[in-house]
């Protein structure tokens, strides 16, 4: 497993957390900034997370905010990217059995590290069901594709 790993300024701790645990976790990640917390511009972090997923150099990416809204937003317009903004372990867990997501977003100023750090461990550790839920994300990819290409 392989993590792309992004925020901007007002995320910089939160993320930092998070890289902590995926190196106590033996977890492969790459850190794609920002580096300080120096204003920085959300899209920008955001695209490079998740151009590495959506390109398949990475399997999952998280990225953190303020809010865990601007990111998700941002990366959801990378197409296979299916990014959702969790801040519990329900969502977490549902929106990789029932969705397939591959970026979780995370707001630094919404929640604690504790919590943060357990809603990356459920996200990280399941798993796509398939089944009915593989017909439903399949829709979603032809939504995709006829946006992508105007139609």
């Amino acid at each position: 497993m392989r993590v792309a790993l992004g925020s901007d300024h007002a995320g910089y701790d939160l993320k930092a957390a998070i890289k902590e645990y995926l190196q106590g976790q033996g977890i492969a990640h790459q850190d794609f900034g920002t580096f300080s917390q120096e204003a920085v511009d959300y899209p920008d972090y955001a695209l490079a997370v998740a151009q590495a997923v959506s390109g398949g150099s990475f399997d999952y990416g998280i990225l953190v905010c303020g809010t865990g809204l601007g990111v998700c937003i941002a990366a959801n317009k990378v197409a296979g990217v299916r990014a959702v903004c969790c801040h519990d372990t329900f969502s977490a867990r549902s929106a990789r059995e029932h969705n397939n997501a591959n970026v979780l977003t995370l707001g630094q100023r919404v929640v604690g590290p504790g919590l943060a750090l357990e809603v990356v461990k459920v996200f990280l550790d399941a798993s796509f069901a398939g089944g009915r839920h593989a017909r439903r994300v399949e829709k979603i990819t032809a939504i995709e594709e006829k946006y992508r290409c105007g139609h």
